[in-house]
């Protein structure tokens, strides 16, 4: 599961809304506590932090109050939110870390002024509020207060109909972005019309048989698996191989009619060991979706998708803001290609 209702409102991306004693309010997990506790490789457990992160979880409700009061807070660092009515942004805040943040949003003057026909031609129907968070920090929910009128959960006709599911590295999870929005995955969704599950992970993309056997469990219509990055320099060849191979398996046990769609290492600055590891990565991958001779199974190279250089930082590991948003154009383009054909 990764979408909960509680009250009325739709925590989408989320799979637990997590009560801690000593602290108010529900945090927004992306990963039920068994699967994010148990993250890593030898000493390396940075990812039980990241993925602890409510990168694209959302707040969604409809309501026909004029204006709204919404409690929120981010806890280890200053966090961001992303205020939209359907596609349409509203506003962007900022959450001061260890502070309760209490924001006031009013119905946009200008819908009411323009034909709804306008106005409606878009993926979320213009009646949900959707409040997307980014990739600071860990957000929790307090309260929603409509002052007196009543909310309700999106139905299925105020959302989009195709559910992306997006596992990988800090590059899915939307590392190096100065806007959570600009990320590739949120990019490509929006060209396509579809809703995403965010599952990537920064620095701790590693294929492990519990998450394999969690993101088999998520209801969605496509799957992207970004992999190799993260495990360049820890697993060796083979290794890699055994667990890109049990994602894979696993998701498609579950799901046979499910277009799944496996993405190799995006172009980087990689030297020595780090830059044979990226060839021999990428072919392992290929590899595995040619032997398998899975009509739904898909093999993209990385190159097709950051197809400039030049779209990376000065770390030529992590893509800019811009590089991402080619990076949106080109993979909605390849999905939309392939599951056209």
């Amino acid at each position: 599961m990764s979408t909960l209702i509680y009250e009325n409102i739709e925590f989408h991306n989320v799979a637990e809304l997590e009560e801690v004693l000593g602290l108010p309010g529900f945090r927004l997990q992306r990963f039920p506590k068994e699967v994010r506790n148990r993250l890593g490789h030898g000493d390396h457990e940075r990812g039980r932090f990241y993925a602890q992160v409510s990168v694209g979880c959302e707040i969604r409700f409809v309501t026909s109050a004029k204006f709204i009061k919404i409690s929120l807070s981010s806890l280890e660092q200053e966090g961001t939110v992303y205020v939209y009515k359907g596609d349409y942004l509203h506003s962007v805040h900022s959450l001061p870390a260890g502070a309760i943040t209490t924001l006031h949003l009013e119905e946009p003057a200008k819908f009411a002024e323009v034909d709804p026909q306008l106005i409606q031609n878009s993926n979320f129907a213009p009646k949900v509020w959707r409040l997307l968070f980014g990739k600071n920090s860990t957000v929790c929910f307090h309260a929603l207060d409509c002052f007196g009128h009543q909310w309700r959960v999106p139905t299925a006709t105020e959302k989009p109909t195709c559910k992306l599911l997006a596992y990988g590295s800090s590059i899915t999870f939307g590392g190096d972005t100065n806007l959570y929005t600009n990320a590739y995955i949120q990019q490509a969704a929006r060209r396509l019309g579809w809703d995403v599950y965010n599952k990537g992970i920064a620095g701790s993309c590693f294929c492990e048989d519990f998450m394999a056997e969690y993101l088999s469990t998520i209801a969605s219509d496509v799957v992207t698996l970004e992999l190799g990055v993260n495990m360049r320099g820890r697993f060796m060849p083979a290794e890699f191989e055994e667990r890109a191979e049990n994602l894979i398996e696993q998701i498609r046990s579950n799901h046979p009619d499910k277009p799944i769609v496996t993405i190799s290492i995006f172009p980087n600055g990689a030297s020595g060991s780090l830059s044979q590891a990226n060839h021999s990565f990428t072919q392992i991958l290929e590899n595995i979706v040619n032997r398998r001779q899975d009509p739904l199974l898909y093999f993209i190279s990385g190159t097709e998708i950051l197809s400039r250089f030049s779209g990376l930082t000065v770390d030529l590991l992590h893509p800019s803001d811009d590089g991402h948003i080619v990076m949106g154009e080109n993979l909605a383009n390849k999905l939309k290609a392939m599951l056209e054909s």
